[in-house]
């Protein structure tokens, strides 16, 4: 039986292809939605650009016939803009349609006491579902680029060991693995001997062997991995062959500052990349960015200002860590940008950090990691339990969303950081409130 999926706006906004996400099924489009779409066009970030391509994806179905009777859409089904089902009739009080979720959310109620199939609301925005449900009526997310994060890929796996194999790979320095669970490339391994516990060693994997780590020890920007799961972070920060590199953990948990010393060492210190360009995702309360006054370092500041605070730890040795700081800026080796700035460039042969990732939607995930040119590398990191995107969560953020699509890939690596190290209070606080 075919179902009908009314579109919430926030749906068109996160992935204007949702359009074409519901196979052989009918899709409405309430007139409010396009209201909607009107109004967010305009914006300078994300949101207008995908308000903007929503729209024009609505224009050429307009050569498929009139949308307010319907159009074929190419991968099957039937998609059409409803001028009405808007009466408040049965509609319980309270609800006023002076609000485009109502107006929107009246529709499918309407078109729920008329359809013989299923009418479901498809909308990112929990509060409209919980009122769907309140009313009798089927809602639900969309869940096309959604990934299980509480089954997340953690980079980091436990095997057992025999006492002979580990012995075998401090001998070696190598151990062939061919056994299950088949491990993903650069995936790190801790190996215990169950009947000695004691014995142990961290590895990683890498092309049928676990290896010894190259750079768990090394010092980069005065800075040194305190625990394990920073060794195995500074392993894929400093392998130049890994370009793509995800690191997810709780606030304190180091992976915001070992990405900024290693950012810093390669590029300041070895020359390696041109220029270290670190970005975070900008959702401004107000006006957007371009309303504010000052250059446009000194707009960037209010959100790059945990970016400065490391930095300026990072430079703490120094007689005037600000004065150093400006100092890399002002020769072009250290940029700040949004990311709304950062689409449409080539970025070759940098250093890229995408700081706050969790707030980033999979379609901006993709233009992020399109723009990376030759020779540069690129580092996510963020925390999925801390997001301040309206419509994403822990399920559909695009830092989770890229773990899961790039693990399989020899390009990319993924750890997840545990321990905090900020301070006591920082790990008190991140486990227990």
């Amino acid at each position: 039986m075919q179902k009908t999926y009314v579109l919430d706006t926030n749906v068109l906004l996160h992935n204007p292809e949702s359009l074409f996400a519901f196979e052989d099924n009918h899709i409405v489009i309430p007139f409010a939605v396009i209201e909607e779409l009107d109004n967010q066009k305009r914006r300078q970030d994300e949101v207008g650009r995908h308000a903007r391509i929503a729209s024009r994806r609505l224009d050429a179905l307009r050569q498929n016939g009139n949308l307010a009777e319907g159009v074929a859409l190419p991968g099957g089904g039937i998609l059409r803009v409803e001028l009405n089902h808007h009466s408040t009739h049965d509609y319980p009080p309270g609800l006023s349609l002076d609000k485009y979720d109502n107006r929107i959310l009246a529709v499918a109620y309407n078109l729920s006491k008329e359809s013989e199939g299923p009418v479901i609301t498809v909308t990112k925005d929990l509060n409209l579902r919980i009122k769907a449900d309140v009313l009798g009526m089927k809602a639900q997310n969309f869940t096309n680029d959604m990934v299980n994060y509480s089954n997340l890929y953690q980079g980091v796996r436990e095997i057992h060991a025999t006492a002979e194999d580990i012995e075998q790979f401090y001998r070696a320095q190598s151990l062939a693995w061919e056994a299950e669970p088949p491990l993903m490339p650069h995936e790190f391994v801790i190996l215990k001997n169950p009947a000695n516990p004691s014995q142990s060693a961290i590895a990683k994997y890498a092309d049928g062997y676990l290896v010894p780590l190259n750079f768990s020890d090394t010092i980069n920007w005065g800075v040194k991995a305190r625990n394990k799961e920073q060794k195995f972070a500074l392993e894929l920060l400093l392998d130049d062959s890994i370009r793509v590199v995800t690191l997810v953990g709780t606030a304190g948990t180091g992976k915001t500052l070992l990405a900024l010393a290693v950012g810093l060492e390669k590029v300041v210190e070895q020359n390696e990349y041109s220029r270290f360009l670190i970005t975070r995702p900008v959702t401004p309360v107000g006006e957007d960015l371009g309303y504010l006054p000052g250059s446009k370092e000194e707009k960037l500041k209010p959100w790059m200002q945990a970016v400065y605070d490391n930095l300026e730890y990072l430079f703490q040795k120094a007689d005037e860590p600000r004065d150093v700081l400006e100092e890399l800026v002002a020769r072009g080796v250290l940029d700040m940008d949004t990311l709304t700035y950062l689409r449409g460039r080539s970025i070759p042969r940098q250093f890229i950090l995408c700081d706050e990732a969790q707030n980033i939607t999979p379609k901006m995930i993709k233009t992020l990691v399109t723009r990376v040119g030759e020779g540069s590398k690129i580092v996510f990191t963020g925390d999925p339990e801390q997001i301040d995107h309206p419509y994403l969560d822990q399920n559909s953020n695009g830092l989770t969303y890229l773990v899961e699509r790039i693990k399989e890939q020899e390009v990319a690596g993924h750890v997840t950081l545990v321990r905090g190290e900020r301070s006591a209070v920082a790990e008190m606080g991140a486990k227990l409130l």
